[in-house]
């Protein structure tokens, strides 16, 4: 009894980080099938996230073939510390230092649209606003007393929290409606990245549902067959 005690109670702050801030989420309105997007969004999250958050239970050659990219173009764009094209897309920064830098080790991201939804990631994308009290200077609307920095503040700018609760944004390199498009394309590489196959079992599942239906119909006929001597 005394180790569930305990089990729930480190829970806990799990479930608080789960649930975030209770802020309002923007639909995200992702598309798997805009393969461009899907490459932007590769290209987005490789030169702004990649250096910290690995996304590790994804390949490189896989990415590269789902994505419609040339070998020779992921290996050029996207590899740069020694790894081959079979590897696994890990982040090179050591854990103990990014521990130190940020107080906890960037977590991997590879399966974070299907822990928290793609709406949730889009909102928190666009959720940082200026905070002095915090390590970084900011805070994020969705993930209150966030731990990393904005690394997208140079295309955003730097937001602050009207009385409303409602961010406005200015010194961004980025329009409101241009940085809409850059964490929409990254929030759809991470839904891609949660489950790569999604569009192909979706797919599937409608082939699967007419064979059903089909072999439904033929049994059908064979129990008529069966049992019309019985009646």
């Amino acid at each position: 009894m005394k180790k569930l005690l305990i089990a729930l109670v480190a829970l806990v702050p799990t479930l608080a980080m789960a649930a975030g801030g209770g802020a309002h989420l923007e639909p995200a309105n992702i598309d798997l099938n805009d393969q461009e997007s899907l490459q932007r969004g590769l290209d987005h999250f490789q030169n702004n996230c990649a250096g910290c958050h690995s996304t590790q239970y994804q390949r490189y050659e896989r990415v590269a073939t789902d994505l419609g990219i040339a070998l020779d173009e992921m290996r050029a764009k996207y590899i740069h510390d020694g790894a081959k094209i079979g590897d696994l897309m890990k982040s090179s920064i050591p854990t103990d230092d990014a521990a130190k830098w940020f107080g906890a080790t960037p977590p991997d991201l590879t399966l974070v649209a299907r822990v928290r939804g793609e709406d949730w990631i889009y909102t928190y994308l666009k959720g940082f606003y200026k905070d002095e009290t915090r390590p970084f200077g900011v805070n994020n609307t969705v993930f209150p007393s966030v731990g990393m920095p904005h690394v997208l503040q140079d295309l955003q700018g730097l937001a602050v929290k009207q009385g409303d609760g409602t961010l406005v944004a200015t010194g961004g390199a980025l329009s409101a409606e241009e940085y809409d498009q850059y964490v929409r394309d990254i929030t759809g590489y991470l839904v891609y990245s949660g489950d790569p196959i999604k569009l192909e079992r979706e797919s599937l599942g409608w082939w699967v549902m007419g064979f059903l239906f089909i072999f439904f119909f033929v049994a059908y006929l064979l129990k008529k067959e069966y049992w019309k001597d019985v009646h």
